[in-house]
């Protein structure tokens, strides 16, 4: 008992440790995200800087971009993904966990294929735009590479063979349950945890998604997430800093654009929200994660 108390001891003392760890690199982006940047510049970055400034985050929200409206385009896109990838994701990983569904190898195997190869990043962009019309429209966003997941689709296809048991389910065959309400009433309940986890994977993946906007947002600037207006800021800021030229017929001087602590800024404006929905869906997404890689 000893020897096991010893062990638990040290275990807590090495987690809080590495907590500590995670945490530090976020601690160091927030404070100098708040540090004056010439007080940056100077001292380098600390987690005690000998002046506070939130001009950073003044600059970000004040010099004409839109950061509030980028806000409500990565919120709405977030959203509408997240359900339409988990509706997705739910219901194919479902009829592959069948062993009696017609076509379950070839499902399967497709679903593999897809997390081993791609078509490229030319072909994909011919077919979306070409044949789809989706640039310079908010499905530029939502669709390409973001609805669909082979990974997702194996994770929860794993978590309903190796957690739901099938006694349960020929017990609703048998009191009459059709398999539409088999699936709603008795697997979707059951499997809170693992649809937790995969909407926390695809709400991530939506909310720091730029790529998508950077190829298929070419015209429409309105459409820009947040994500893809901090990087047109980003490129904007080391433009007028490697350009003499320009920052003379720029609105903002180059010493008024606070070039090292508006990285800081960005970053944290960035993940934020996702460090604020995290702790609360954290249990659920840890025991999806446990229990969806039981078996395949």
């Amino acid at each position: 008992m000893k020897s096991e108390k010893r062990f638990q001891i040290f275990a807590h003392v090495v987690l809080i440790i590495l907590s500590f760890l995670a945490l530090m690199p976020m601690m160091l982006m927030l404070m100098s995200s708040i540090t004056d940047d010439s007080t940056l510049i100077a001292e380098g970055y600390s987690f005690f800087p000998s002046k506070f400034s939130l001009y950073a985050y003044e600059y970000i929200f004040k010099t004409g971009n839109s950061v509030l409206r980028a806000y409500g385009v990565s919120i709405i896109l977030t959203t509408v993904g997240t359900v339409c990838a988990l509706t997705i994701t739910t219901l194919l990983a479902y009829a592959i966990s069948k062993k009696e569904m017609p076509g379950r190898g070839i499902l399967t195997f497709l679903v593999v294929f897809s997390m081993l190869f791609n078509g490229g990043l030319v072909p994909t962009y011919m077919v979306y735009t070409k044949f789809l019309g989706l640039n310079n429209t908010f499905f530029g966003l939502l669709i390409p590479g973001l609805l669909l997941n082979g990974f997702n689709v194996m994770l929860m296809k794993s978590y309903f063979v190796s957690s739901i048991p099938e006694e349960i389910l020929d017990a609703a065959y048998i009191d009459g349950a059709t398999e539409t309400k088999t699936f709603l009433s008795v697997v979707i309940p059951l499997s809170k945890p693992i649809l937790a986890t995969v909407a926390l994977f695809a709400g991530i993946g939506y909310w720091n998604d730029w790529m998508n906007g950077y190829i298929y947002i070419t015209k429409r600037t309105e459409l820009y997430s947040v994500q893809n207006l901090l990087n047109r800021m980003m490129q904007n800021i080391q433009y007028l800093s490697q350009s003499s030229s320009n920052v003379q017929n720029a609105n903002v001087g180059l010493s008024a654009i606070p070039l090292a602590s508006v990285r800081m800024a960005m970053a944290t404006v960035g993940i934020l929200p996702i460090i604020v929905i995290y702790p609360f869906v954290q249990k659920h997404f840890v025991k999806g994660i446990t229990l969806g890689g039981v078996k395949g």
